[in-house]
């Protein structure tokens, strides 16, 4: 190899390494991640499951107090009776992130007796609510404001519940989907 073809390969390498550092550095890596996974969800390759068999529904449990972005404080059994699409994010999730604008349609298209139960596990309530008005989201936003139930304790985010009128875990998805389907809007009105 001659000196000149090595020394564009180095340089080649060098911009790509600094693109990623400045990426990296500003807190930006994650949006662009985001960005690229939600081309993948616009495919509709990854949608949720629209029903748990029976003998996998386990009952919610309500015992979890939260506070709103706002401050205002709620307790999750305030919402019995209801049916709720629960989802468990953070900020720093790329997947998170990338399924937030389905879900934001999916908020508005649907009718209001479905709860929306955003849940952010950010430890900070600042940062939550600073990423959600710079998003533009109107989807009600949640910390936990005392101990986690262990059925909420996600093994990876996002991960999405559905909870029937009785309480009833009727769909779960662990990981990114797309949420704002035709089929998958049927099968809320359906337990509404």
């Amino acid at each position: 190899m001659n000196k000149k073809r090595v020394l564009k390969e180095f340089k080649e390498i060098g911009i790509v390494i600094a693109i990623f550092g400045i990426l990296y550095l500003t807190g930006l890596h994650t949006d662009v991640a985001a960005f690229t996974q939600r081309v993948i969800l616009q495919t509709g390759i990854i949608t949720p499951d629209t029903e748990l068999p029976e003998n996998e529904q386990e009952q919610l449990d309500y015992n979890l107090a939260l506070a709103s972005i706002d401050g205002q404080q709620v307790h999750l059994s305030d919402f019995k009776g209801k049916v709720l699409f629960i989802n468990i994010w953070a900020t720093w999730c790329a997947p998170c992130i990338a399924e937030m604008p389905g879900i934001q349609s999916l908020f508005e298209e649907t009718n209001s007796d479905v709860v929306f139960i955003m849940l952010s596990m950010d430890d900070s309530n600042d940062k939550a609510k600073k990423f959600i008005e710079r998003k533009g989201f109107t989807f009600p936003v949640y910390l936990p404001a005392s101990r986690v139930p262990e059925m909420l304790r996600a093994p990876s985010i996002p991960t999405t519940l559905v909870v029937n009128k009785e309480g009833k875990v009727v769909s779960k998805k662990v990981g990114m989907a797309k949420y704002n389907t035709k089929k998958f809007k049927r099968f809320l009105e359906e337990l509404e």
